[in-house]
């Protein structure tokens, strides 16, 4: 039986200034874009027969709103990089707590290197899987993870 369109999506949400990627601190997060990385997500996802439906807000609001529409159109998971709400939201937290849908939260730069107050996050605890430090790579880990958890298979 086909998986509907909802089954085989994932959301990829990036949090605030990650729309300055490629120019922010170029020595931190690198040289690729926010559009490197969502055809990085396109492309990977694509390889198991996903979808990466890609957004981005630097409003925290918008952010559990587009946590709550993944749950309600039922998406098979959730690829997030809160950036400095990692730190903060106790409500991206709940949110993702809440809607019970599997979530790997990842992190251009090694979080654990940097200033202390970046060393916890609220959405680690609220996702099976955390990646941080491998640059835009991370993103395309945190799929391949992903996948193998809701078992997508890659496409040959």
């Amino acid at each position: 039986m086909a998986k509907s369109a909802a089954e085989t999506t994932i959301y990829v949400l990036n949090g605030p200034n990650l729309n300055l990627l490629g120019t922010r601190e170029p020595e931190t997060y690198g040289h690729a874009t926010l559009a490197d990385v969502e055809k990085l997500c396109a492309d990977a996802a694509a390889q198991f027969g996903l979808n990466a439906d890609c957004r981005q807000s630097n409003s925290e609001g918008e952010l559990v709103d587009f946590i709550h529409e993944a749950h309600a159109g039922k998406v098979a998971g959730i690829v997030i990089n809160a950036g400095a709400y990692s730190h903060t939201s106790i409500a991206l937290h709940d949110a993702l707590v809440a809607v019970k849908i599997p979530t790997v939260e990842v992190h251009v730069s090694n979080i654990y290197a940097r200033e202390s107050f970046r060393h916890h996050s609220f959405i680690a605890r609220a996702a099976f899987a955390t990646l941080c430090g491998f640059g835009i790579d991370g993103y395309r880990l945190a799929i391949n993870g992903l996948a193998a958890r809701i078992g997508a298979k890659a496409k040959a």
